[in-house]
């Protein structure tokens, strides 16, 4: 059960904090935030696999 549970608040908690995410990676980091974007979906994708085979 927990392992559904934390990937579904992980993606809450991103998408409730987007705008600071965002602010913060341009602001503080100088990067382009579709390269964050593109490889947090890969690994939450990877994980949640991870996570229903064991």
């Amino acid at each position: 059960m927990i392992k559904f549970i934390i990937p579904a608040v992980i993606v809450f908690l991103i998408v409730l904090f987007w705008e600071k995410i965002t602010e913060f990676a341009e602001k503080k980091l100088n990067i382009k935030l579709n390269y964050i974007v593109v490889s947090s979906i890969i690994v939450f994708i990877a994980v949640v696999l991870l996570l229903l085979n064991y």
